[in-house]
């Protein structure tokens, strides 16, 4: 994983806030209390599991496909990776290709989990979004001894149910799923969508391990 996206995906590790409620009280017709109610409910698993992820790290994977991936729209995220090669693919490959790059998110979520060190997050006041499809939760990272950084959560309104879920996430202006694109467009054209959602298969198989 280079250096980007590495950065960029530790920064959703950041979000951690105490609201206090349980999964089935998220709100997804408010983008902004979505996004913060999500960080309290995957942040307290992940302390209340801490010991028994220290001795199978691939509970982090669990933990990310349980309590983020539900608020992900990684379908939407898949299809603009895709991008340019759209027409290029059909029907078939691009099933094929969702849940890979699904699982390939979930994988790499899970390996910059090992990386949280209980880092404080600042969020924005929230903006009125009543006639907005797309909108952008603000927030700064705290850490001391370092300056604050800057990121955004880019989250999108479902046409038919009103639901939020978020699908990029933009650190100090440079885009995860832009880079995402960027990393496997290329590929997607020179060797096709099919190699490429192997591809993504196989290094989703990755152990997750806790680096010294």
């Amino acid at each position: 994983m280079n250096s980007l996206i590495k950065h960029l995906i530790l920064c959703i590790t950041f979000l951690a806030v105490s609201t206090g409620v349980s999964a089935e009280e998220v709100n997804k017709k408010d983008p902004y209390q979505m996004i913060k109610t999500v960080a309290d409910i995957t942040f307290k698993r992940f302390a209340n599991e801490q010991a028994a992820i220290q001795v199978e790290p691939n509970l982090l994977k669990t933990i990310v496909r349980e309590e983020l991936m539900p608020y992900i729209n990684y379908q939407y995220a898949a299809y603009k990776v895709i991008g340019s090669n759209f027409k290029k693919t059909n029907k078939t490959e691009r099933a094929e290709f969702v849940p890979a790059f699904r699982e390939y998110l979930i994988t790499s979520y899970a390996q910059v989990f090992t990386l949280y060190n209980n880092q404080k997050v600042e969020f924005a006041p929230p903006k009125d979004f009543t006639d907005e499809r797309v909108v952008s939760v603000a927030t700064s990272v705290l850490e001391p001894g370092r300056p604050p950084i800057d990121i955004s959560f880019r989250v999108r309104k479902h046409k038919k149910t009103g639901d939020w879920k978020a699908y990029d996430m933009v650190a100090e202006g440079i885009s995860l799923l832009d880079s995402k694109q960027a990393e496997l467009s290329s590929l997607i054209r020179q060797k096709g969508l099919s190699h490429v959602t192997e591809m993504l298969k196989e290094k989703s198989q990755k152990n997750i391990e806790f680096k010294q």
